[in-house]
């Protein structure tokens, strides 16, 4: 072989060699670029130009002027050892401030740290003169000697969690949850029956554990633990009165109460293609604390001094799936759900003239059990039929005519059923695994009866029929789609009609007749070219309902039927923009439109020798206007890669939002005044809204 052939030949397989080395070296590369964790830190600043009272109810910003803005990611892996340690921080400088830090070696052990802040600002402002607003007593002084000041509400919630897992081997692991929960702030509130602002003071400590231990093998899988709460309130009572101390009156707050619960639930594998599930759970909540009762407030001799209240739950729930071949398969389960109030019953009031308004607490005892039967068979092409039968039957008890208590059966102010029943069938046909068109069409219909109503002590409220146990025919139609028409596009759409019958009873003509909902959206993703892609989405949101009553025109005046035709109307529309400007400049934007249209239709028929019923004033037969509210939310963005980790990114919003919301204004348009007797406090609200915000932060990215 000449020099020249050999050359050639080395040439040749250096190449080869160097290029087979070139891809492993590249795919090396990319390996570690995954295994290898990202950090980050971003740091800048923003502006708001304006208030935003409604949408900045959650983000921590419902204020204009400037606010900081720090996020963080901070992770490491120990290669060794295959330990992990990663360190979120999100709006550090906001009020809407969380962190968790994670320390994790893969399979082994593992524990974290986790905090968050949550507010929640009252948006609307409020005009008052009441004295102690934040505290357990609350001042109101009269008219003369009122001076309004300007008080915003609202509420803080900061959740500190930590929590620790270990795999103890052999397929057993441990698992640990503690979090502690403080809320403090004030809520809009009211007083008495009249219409008197108030203001609830929020001081309580809700905590959470949640202890598991599991086990798994391939055929037997099977979890228990441990899950209790705790809920303490600090403020149990709040004294409302005059400055001059006149017309007392106290507001009572929820009291602190626990819950316990003991569960195991797993499943188990007989074959491959058959597994059984099981879910058993034992629940006691109790609430034991003295009832507090305000000065000079006369009690009934015989009522407790505290409630004693315990609620005992109980859950069995079993199920099995089972694949008989490749085109039929099924599934069947039972649950029983039982809720046991062993609270005391006992008198609260009993007046010194009989027992025609005595107050007696009603523990209420129900048992759900609940069925169902599902089969699902496959065709060709993907297309597959499912068919399902579920029954629901509950029993519900609470004490009539006790011997020990006299008088139980006539506080019933809305009518009993004993017994109530739901059925429901369902039919859908599935289409899936295909390569452009994937989809399902479901209808569901479902029937809901039950036993007898039981009277109640008063002929109007008699005739009511509760929503929440009246018989009830329930049609539900459900459309999905995913089409792709080609590489670059991809459309989903979604559509459901649901239609509720609740019928005419002669005995109970009152309530909810009927009901309706329709929703439909679709979400659009295109990719223009490799460098831009365009989002978008719409949804249309319907829900219509017809309630019948009883209206009284005025004292004299015998009642009138009402019938009102309520509907709730949404529609939706969104869309976004990213792309690549430049090779180090990226951009794009989000656009949000959303109007929500409420309507209060009704007509009234007078009732030609009907009942009468109590009135203050007369009351005025024209129907409520519509509530429209309407927001526009623009919001664009860049970001300018200054070096391969670290890059500088402007995000600007435009905000609108507007409404007509009358529900804080009098009929000719004035603020909401509170009372002609008490402090005169006004309830505002800004109906048109606003704002622009820009930020700049500088980011860095490192490994």
């Amino acid at each position: 072989m000449s020099k020249m052939q050999r050359t050639l030949r080395l040439t040749a397989i250096s190449a080869a060699l160097a290029s087979a080395g070139g891809l492993a070296l590249a795919q090396d590369a990319e390996v570690a670029e995954l295994v290898t964790p990202e950090s980050f830190v971003s740091i800048g600043a923003g502006y708001w130009t304006k208030d935003r009272p409604q949408w900045g109810i959650y983000d921590g910003m419902n204020k204009d002027g400037g606010y900081g803005l720090l996020d963080a990611r901070i992770a490491n892996r120990d290669n060794p050892t295959g330990t992990w340690f990663t360190l979120d921080a999100r709006n550090i400088a906001l009020e809407t401030r969380e962190f968790r830090v994670d320390w994790l070696r893969q399979g082994d052990i593992g524990a974290f740290l986790e905090y968050s802040r949550i507010p929640r600002d009252n948006p609307y402002t409020f005009l008052t003169g009441v004295q102690g607003i934040g505290t357990a007593t609350l001042r109101v002084p009269t008219p003369s000697a009122t001076t309004l000041g300007e008080v915003h509400l609202g509420t803080v919630r900061d959740r500190t969690g930590v929590g620790f897992f270990k795999s103890l081997g052999g397929g057993l692991g441990f698992r640990v949850h503690l979090q502690n929960e403080d809320k403090t702030g004030t809520r809009h509130w009211g007083r008495g029956g009249a219409a008197e602002f108030a203001v609830e003071p929020i001081d309580s400590n809700t905590r959470q554990l949640e202890a598991i231990l599991s086990y798994a093998s391939k055929a037997f899988q099977i979890q228990g633990g441990y899950y209790g709460s705790w809920y303490t309130n600090d403020i149990k009572l709040v004294d409302t009165a005059l400055t001059t101390g006149a017309s007392q009156f106290f507001l009572s707050q929820p009291l602190s109460n626990q819950a316990h619960q003991f569960f195991v639930n797993g499943g188990y594998n007989f074959t491959p293609s058959t597994r059984a599930t099981f879910k058993v759970a034992y629940t006691q909540a109790t609430q034991d604390e003295t009832i507090p009762v305000g000065a000079g407030v006369a009690t009934f001799a015989g009522a407790p001094t505290n409630l004693d209240g315990q609620i005992d739950t109980t859950l069995l729930q079993l199920g099995l799936t089972s694949r008989l071949s490749d085109s039929f398969s099924w599934l069947a389960s039972l649950r029983n759900y039982e809720s046991d109030e062993k609270t005391p019953q006992v008198r609260i009031v009993q007046p010194a003239g009989g027992c025609g308004t005595c107050v007696d607490n009603t523990p209420l005892t129900f048992k759900t059990l609940t069925g169902k039967l599902e089969g699902t068979y496959r065709m060709t092409r993907g297309l597959s039929l499912l068919g399902g039968l579920e029954h629901a039957k509950q029993d519900r008890k609470v004490p009539f005519g006790n011997l020990n208590v006299a008088g139980v059966d006539n506080q019933r102010y809305v009518p009993w059923r004993a017994e109530v029943d739901e059925t429901t069938y369902r039919m859908q046909l599935r289409r899936a695994l295909a390569e452009t068109v994937n989809g399902s069409i479901a209808y569901l219909h479902s029937k809901r009866d039950g036993s007898e109503f039981t009277a109640t002590n008063e002929l109007q409220s008699d005739q009511i029929n509760p929503i929440h146990i009246a018989d009830r025919d329930r049609d539900k139609v459900r459309l999905m789609l995913d089409w792709a028409p080609s590489e670059a596009l991809n459309l989903t759409f979604s559509a459901e009609a649901a239609q509720d019958d609740y019928g005419y009873s002669a005995a109970r003509p009152y309530g909810l007749r009927d009901g309706e909902a329709t929703l439909f959206s679709i979400d659009a993703v295109y990719s223009i070219t490799d460098r831009w892609q365009f989002t978008g989405w719409y949804t249309r949101d319907n829900q219509k309902a017809t309630q019948f009553g009883q209206r009284a025109v005025n004292a004299n005046v015998l009642a009138a039927e009402k019938e009102a035709r309520l509907e709730d109307i949404g529609d939706t529309f969104g869309a976004g923009l990213r792309g690549t400007l430049l090779p180090r400049l990226k951009a794009g934007f989000d656009v949000l439109y959303s109007k929500n249209v409420n309507k209060y239709p009704e007509t009234i028929t007078p009732l030609a020798g009907g009942p009468l019923l109590p009135t203050v004033g007369g009351v005025s037969a024209v129907p409520l206007p519509e509530i429209e509210n309407r927001l526009v939310r623009l919001k664009l963005f860049a970001g300018y890669a200054l070096q391969k980790n670290s890059e500088v990114r402007v995000d600007y919003i435009h905000e609108r939002w507007k409404t007509d919301d009358w529900s804080w204004m009098f009929a000719n348009g004035t603020a909401f005044t509170y009372g002609t007797t008490t402090d005169g406090t006004q309830v505002l609200q800004s109906q048109r809204q606003t704002a622009d915000f820009l930020g700049v932060r500088y980011i860095y990215r490192f490994f």
